[in-house]
């Protein structure tokens, strides 16, 4: 008999909602342990299974019973490598942000990290102290967060600075942000090896043009020399970029699409103003 006969169109729509629900959970879960060491457990994970079917097909016994044995304590094995991922993702089901696009208060939390951003790279440049912050995106860089000094701060001007002081322990190498938290300091960034680059450009800024080069990551760079802030993304450098246009290519990279960012920017603006920063 032929099965799509048998189904009336009612439970055609609920096999459509099941299979998209289903969808958009695996999707999201996915976005969740994008550009962390989870991504490389799954991947042994699906080694592991692919292993299990072939054994079963071949019928291998031996290598069929161990794998059962690996399953048999695998759920609570995942449970303990997979803890800080399934801890963040019940922390943010509980915000309503897991399954939500953003919210007000996602927005305002990207509001203030600009604006602390801002006011320690004016301090930095001002006494030409040197520094590298680089923003992650949709692309993970977690490998360069591994190579620095874990922090997992919250984002202020006054801990920005602090890191950069000279001769202070993490004052060499990059700040490394991602969403709302400094993750990591004294990060080691690949080179750019772009033979067009300035000779006038140091380590520092080849260090941001090249992370820039291999993912969607943007960097912000003040020179020691100058003073001068540049901007890199997508493997291009602006040099010497004023305040205002910082600002603007900072929120609009990393404001979420939404209907209502202008209303974000123009809170923060409001708010820079109230303080006495314009």
């Amino acid at each position: 008999m032929n099965y799509f006969n048998d189904i009336s169109w009612q439970n055609g729509i609920k096999d459509l909602i099941d299979i998209a629900a289903v969808s958009y959970i695996i999707y999201k879960l996915i976005l969740l342990v994008r550009g962390t060491r989870a991504i490389q457990l799954l991947k042994g994970i699906l080694v592991l299974v692919a292993t299990w079917a072939l054994s079963t097909w071949l019928n291998l016994g031996t290598l069929k019973w161990m794998m059962n044995q690996m399953f048999t304590f695998g759920v609570l094995s995942v449970l303990i490598i997979f803890q800080p991922e399934l801890r963040r993702a019940l922390e943010q089901l509980g915000r309503g942000k897991l399954f939500g696009r953003s919210t007000g208060l996602e927005r305002d939390l990207i509001n203030e990290r600009i604006k602390e951003i801002i006011k320690a790279v004016n301090y930095m440049s001002k006494r030409k102290i040197g520094a590298l912050i680089v923003f992650e995106r949709m692309t993970g860089v977690n490998e360069f967060i591994e190579s620095g000094i874990g922090m997992e701060s919250r984002i202020s001007a006054e801990l920005l600075i602090n890191i950069f002081t000279p001769n202070t322990p993490l004052h060499d190498g990059a700040v490394i942000i991602r969403a709302n938290q400094i993750m990591a300091a004294a990060c080691y960034l690949p080179l750019s090896e772009n033979p067009f680059i300035s000779k006038e450009l140091g380590t520092r800024h080849r260090a941001a043009i090249g992370v820039s080069e291999g993912c969607d990551a943007i960097s912000v760079v003040v020179s020691e020399e100058t003073g001068q802030v540049s901007l890199c993304l997508n493997g291009m450098i602006v040099r010497d970029i004023k305040e205002e246009s910082l600002i603007s290519k900072l929120f609009e990279e990393l404001m979420p699409a939404n209907s209502q960012g202008e209303k974000a920017k123009t809170s923060f603006w409001r708010r820079k103003g109230d303080n006495g920063n314009g």
